[in-house]
């Protein structure tokens, strides 16, 4: 194995364990069901799969120098990461406001929470959900987009055909990731037992709600 392959399996394994949008959407979703989260696992690593189309067809170069394009990809993806965390945090009270009128999520004794995860669904709902929230969480990021634009092409060297490269590596991604998301998929479906207790389940789905609203500002203020 060459030291440019090795160099590159580093920097990606190194990327992989920075928590992110991504370390987000599939530990939520593999604490409400392991067949969810290892769907937005697949949905993500799908996302990457279009950032390295797009690299290898030249439109992330198009998308980046465009600051029009990138900053409407950026606030796109920067919505759906508030969408999701409002989502969560209005669950969250929805469900003590429907136990205890006249309660919020922030009051109440330890029964005042949210119901804990059952998987509730059939598998394909499971399945759609959260292949959806993986696919569009990774595909409207537009760092993923960065990545292969500016880190993937120093791994690329001068003999033989550039795309083929980029395609090789970039599978080389989407396989490391696979395996990584998995296996944190199956570490993170223990957190099922936990959130059988309403009182962590109810803080659980109001810390990532709004660590979710929280990146979403984040990337929308980025420059």
């Amino acid at each position: 194995m060459s030291v440019i392959l090795l160099g590159f399996l580093g920097v990606v394994l190194g990327a992989y364990l920075v928590p992110g949008p991504d370390f987000l959407v599939v530990v939520r979703s593999a604490a409400e069901h392991s067949a969810k989260g290892r769907a937005a696992a697949l949905g993500a690593q799908s996302g990457l799969c279009v950032h390295m189309l797009a690299a290898a067809l030249g439109l992330s170069l198009i998308a980046t120098r465009s600051p029009l394009v990138y900053d409407a990809i950026k606030l796109l993806g920067a919505a759906y990461l508030v969408y999701l965390g409002v989502r969560a945090v209005l669950a969250a009270r929805r469900a003590v406001r429907q136990r205890h009128p006249g309660r919020d999520a922030t009051g109440g004794t330890e029964d005042t929470a949210a119901p804990p995860a059952t998987g509730d669904g059939s598998a394909g709902d499971r399945w759609r959900s959260g292949f959806t929230q993986g696919f569009l969480t990774n595909v409207l990021n537009p760092k993923a987009a960065l990545f292969f634009l500016s880190v993937l092409p120093q791994f690329v060297h001068g003999a033989g055909s550039t795309t083929r490269q980029i395609f090789f590596l970039g599978i080389l991604d989407v396989l490391i990731g696979v395996a990584y998301w998995f296996a944190l998929v199956a570490v993170a479906a223990r957190l099922r037992a936990l959130l059988a207790h309403p009182k962590i389940r109810r803080r659980w789905e109001l810390t990532t709600g709004w660590l979710f609203i929280g990146i979403g500002i984040g990337l929308a203020a980025a420059s």
